[in-house]
């Protein structure tokens, strides 16, 4: 069976981080488009002050009805996700389901800078006024990779070649939802965390409780945060069997 899917990525990246997913799955001959959200990636000029979480969702709504593309597997991996259940809300009709990579859909309401509480977000804050004013800087991937099975230096290189500056806005608006997304099948890529470890946070944080209510199919995929990094084979895996 021949699946859509369209691959969101995370903070600081464009499309150019899901080529090995991206390979992997057209190889099988399933369509797919990995997005360079504005300002992200080949699109890094179009980044302003102004670009904010709105932006990257109208992105993925104007690839999904430009395209006309419907039964689409939408995946997000970190902030991504947030893209995701957001275009899901605007026009649920095209989506067949949802996957969230080492993240879930946050309540209504909520930003993504506020997911890792107040000293995180303060912390960034800081990063960004440190700089230009208005954009988190990437990470010291070296760092983050050191010791991670399957990044060698050439991923790091091109980790490093291939993020931007992140624009604040987009982790600072918060996510409106009207509920429309919810009735869709979701599929879980645990990576950072296992799933005994979201049952036992769940109840407790409101973050996760979209993590746990709905229709929800997990996969455990062990590595660091991005996966389609270290694991990109078995990650492809993962998603050929979630749009089956």
């Amino acid at each position: 069976m021949t699946t859509t899917y369209v691959l969101i990525p995370g903070f600081w990246l464009g499309a150019q981080v899901w080529r090995p997913v991206t390979d992997a799955l057209r190889s099988q001959g399933h369509t797919v488009h990995a997005v360079d959200l504005t300002g992200m990636g080949e699109r890094a000029d179009l980044a302003s002050r102004e670009t904010d979480l709105s932006t990257h969702v109208d992105d993925v709504v104007h690839l999904l009805e430009q395209q006309d593309l419907h039964d689409v597997v939408l995946v997000g991996h970190s902030y991504g996700a947030l893209v995701a259940t957001g275009a899901a809300d605007r026009v649920p009709e095209r989506i067949a389901r949802l996957v969230y990579v080492d993240s879930g859909p946050l309540p209504d309401g909520m930003a993504q800078a506020d997911f890792d509480g107040p000293e995180a977000r303060t912390a960034n804050e800081a990063l960004v006024e440190a700089g230009d004013g208005w954009r988190l800087p990437p990470p010291p991937w070296g760092a983050l990779a050191a010791g991670v099975a399957g990044v060698d230096d050439e991923a790091v290189a091109a980790l490093t070649a291939g993020s931007q500056a992140q624009p604040w806005r987009t982790a600072t608006q918060p996510v409106a939802l009207t509920g429309a997304w919810a009735h869709l099948p979701r599929t879980g890529v645990l990576c950072s965390f296992t799933l005994e470890g979201l049952r036992q946070m769940a109840p407790h944080a409101p973050t996760f409780a979209h993590m746990v209510d709905g229709d929800w199919t997990y996969v455990e995929l062990p590595t660091w945060h991005w996966p389609m990094v270290s694991r990109p084979a078995d990650l492809a895996e993962v998603l050929a069997a979630a749009g089956s």
